[in-house]
């Protein structure tokens, strides 16, 4: 079984039309990941995860900011 990643790491899941997440943890055989800007979290088998390219990483990083400065992140 692959080490998990560190909590915060943004990674990919593949198998949701490459949703960009942050790791948050393991729960069993799955990892959970969160949206960048809060939200649901989500369990994805290991497998189907690769870790996030810069320029996904900046737009989600983006996305957060920009719904941080509408109020709708804390």
């Amino acid at each position: 079984m692959e080490p998990s990643p560190t909590a915060g790491t943004l990674l990919v899941d593949t198998s949701r039309g490459n949703r960009v997440g942050e790791f948050r943890g393991v729960a069993g055989l799955y990892w959970s990941l969160r949206t960048v800007g809060g939200g649901r979290e989500w369990e994805v088998e290991p497998r189907h995860v690769r870790h996030a390219l810069p320029i996904e990483q900046l737009r989600a990083r983006t996305a957060r900011a920009n719904a941080r400065s509408r109020g709708e992140v804390l």
